[in-house]
C-alpha cells in the first residue's frame, strides 16, 4: 500500500501514475474523503471513551454514563464501518510506476531494450520441446493428465537430473554473490497472501486448501504458493532489520502452483504453462535512498542475464509499459529466451521493484543508526523458472537424430554431455 501522507501530498502524481496503469483516478479523492472521515470518527469515538471515564473516575457513573455506553457503541460501530470501506478502497489503488516506465495500455507496448547471443541455424527439421521430450523419455504428458489433469507432467530421468543440475548452479552462484540460501513453506496463511498485494487487481492465481469449521461451511484457509518469492517475501514479517545488515539478499528454490485462469488454449502444448513447477527465486530488502531502487533492480537483472549467458541461450529482454505492471510493482523487466520452433522470444524471466508497497503491507522496517525507522525496499527476480529453462535447452540444444547436447556448464553437475532417443 501507499503511505496516506504521501498520497496527500502528491495526489496529482498519484492518480497520473495509477491512471497509466489503468485504475480509476477517481479513487485517490474518494480515497482521502473516507481517510478524513475515518479520522473524525476515531476522535468523536474516543471523546466520548474519555468522557465516560471521566464520569466513571468521579464516581458518577448513571443514566448520563448508560448513554454515553449507547454512544460509544454506535459510534465505534460507525468508525469501523468507515475503517472498513477506507481499506477496500486503499487495497485497490496499486503502486504507481517509476518515472522512467513507459507508457503504454497493455503487453503489445512493451519496449525491448537488449538482444544477446546469435540466433541458432539448424539444418534439419526442428521438433519441438514436447516431441523431443517423448523422444529421450524425459517428459511425459500423458501420464502426468491420468494422474492429476491437464497441465501436468512427468519430468523422468536426464531431465530430472538436468532440473537440480540448473538449481546448483543458481545456487552457486547466487551465494557466491552474498545470497542466504533458503527453502521456504509453499503453504501460506490466506492473509500473507493477501498483504502481498497480488489479488487486489483481480486475477487470483492460486489454488488454496479448505477447511470446515464448526460453522460457517467451507472457506479459504490456506494458499499454495503461486512462486517462491511469495513465501520469501514475508519472511522479515513485523520485524525491523539492521541498517548495517542491508541490503538482505535472499535465493530461494519452491515448488509452484498456478490455475492459469484465463489462459485456455494459451501455451497449454507440453511443460511451458502448467499448475505445478519448480522455481529458483531471489529477493532482496534494501534501504530506500536515491537511485537504490534502479540500482538493485539492474543489479539483479544482471544475476539473471548471467545465468542465461552461462547457459549460452539467446535472449532478449523488455521493459514492461505503465499498463503491463503488476498490482504492486513500480518496474518490471522480462528476460525472454528464443524458442527455436517458434520463432521466437518468450519470457523464462522477470525481475520487479515493488519499492515500499509491499513492505507497508507486512511491517517490514529497517532501524538507521540515529534510531529512527523506515520501511525497507523490497525485489524480486527469477534466477531460474525450471520448466522453462529445460524447455529452451531441449530446443537450442537439439540435434539432427533427436539428440539433446547439455550445456558445457551443466556438465559438471549432470555427468553427462548428452541426451540421447530411448527405445520404449
Amino acid at each position: 500500500m501507499l503511505d496516506i501522507n504521501f498520497i496527500r501530498e502528491n495526489s496529482e502524481k498519484v492518480k497520473k501514475g495509477i491512471t497509466a496503469k489503468q485504475i480509476d483516478p477517481s479513487l485517490v479523492d474518494e480515497l482521502l474523503v473516507l481517510h478524513d472521515k475515518w479520522t473524525d470518527e476515531l476522535q468523536a469515538w474516543q471523546k466520548l471513551r474519555h468522557k465516560r471515564n471521566e464520569i466513571a473516575k468521579a464516581g458518577r457513573y448513571s443514566k448520563i454514563g448508560r448513554e454515553l455506553k449507547e454512544k460509544i457503541k454506535k459510534a465505534e460501530l460507525e468508525n469501523t464501518k468507515v475503517y472498513k470501506k477506507y481499506q477496500e478502497i486503499e487495497r485497490q489503488i496499486p503502486n504507481f510506476p517509476a518515472d522512467d516506465v513507459p507508457e503504454g495500455k497493455d503487453e503489445s507496448e512493451n519496449v525491448e531494450v537488449k538482444k544477446w547471443g546469435k540466433i541458432p541455424k539448424f539444418t534439419f527439421k526442428l521438433r519441438d520441446h514436447l516431441e523431443l521430450g517423448e523422444l529421450l523419455d524425459v517428459i511425459d504428458i500423458e501420464r502426468g493428465a491420468k494422474l492429476s489433469g491437464t497441465r501436468f507432467g512427468y519430468l523422468k530421468n536426464e531431465a530430472v537430473v538436468l532440473e537440480f543440475a540448473l538449481v546448483q548452479l543458481a545456487f552457486k552462484t547466487l551465494i557466491k554473490e552474498g545470497f542466504s540460501s533458503v527453502i521456504p513453506p509453499v503453504l501460506l496463511n490466506m492473509d500473507i497472501t493477501k498483504r502481498l498485494g497480488y489479488w487486489d487487481a483481480g486475477g487470483n492465481e492460486n489454488y488454496y486448501l479448505v477447511y470446515e469449521p464448526e460453522i460457517g461451511g467451507e472457506k479459504p484457509y490456506f494458499y499454495l504458493a503461486g512462486t517462491a518469492e511469495h513465501s520469501l517475501v514475508p519472511l522479515h514479517k513485523n520485524e525491523i532489520l539492521a541498517e548495517k545488515n542491508l541490503p538482505r539478499h535472499y535465493v530461494g528454490f519452491s515448488t509452484c502452483f498456478r490455475r492459469e485462469a484465463g489462459t485456455y488454449g494459451k501455451d497449454t502444448r507440453g511443460i511451458f504453462r502448467v499448475h505445478q513447477f519448480d522455481k529458483v527465486e531471489m529477493v532482496s530488502f534494501i534501504k530506500p535512498q536515491e537511485n537504490a531502487d534502479e540500482k538493485e533492480h539492474n543489479y539483479l537483472l544482471s544475476l539473471e542475464e548471467k545465468l542465461v549467458q552461462t547457459l549460452r541461450i539467446p535472449y532478449q529482454i523488455t521493459k514492461m509499459c505503465t499498463g503491463d505492471l503488476g498490482h504492486p510493482t513500480a518496474r518490471k523487466y522480462d528476460v525472454n529466451c528464443w524458442f527455436p520452433t517458434e520463432g521466437r522470444y518468450k519470457e523464462t524471466h522477470s525481475v520487479s521493484t515493488c519499492t515500499d508497497f509491499q513492505s507497508r503491507r507486512l511491517d517490514i522496517k529497517y532501524r538507521d543508526s540515529k534510531g529512527k525507522t523506515d520501511y525497507v525496499h523490497i525485489l524480486n527476480g527469477t534466477a531460474f523458472a525450471v520448466g522453462r529453462t529445460l524447455i529452451a535447452i531441449l530446443e537450442n540444444y537439439q540435434q539432427k537424430d533427436g539428440s539433446v547436447l547439455v550445456p558445457k556448464v551443466l556438465q559438471k553437475y549432470t555427468g553427462f554431455k548428452k541426451i540421447s532417443p530411448k527405445d520404449r
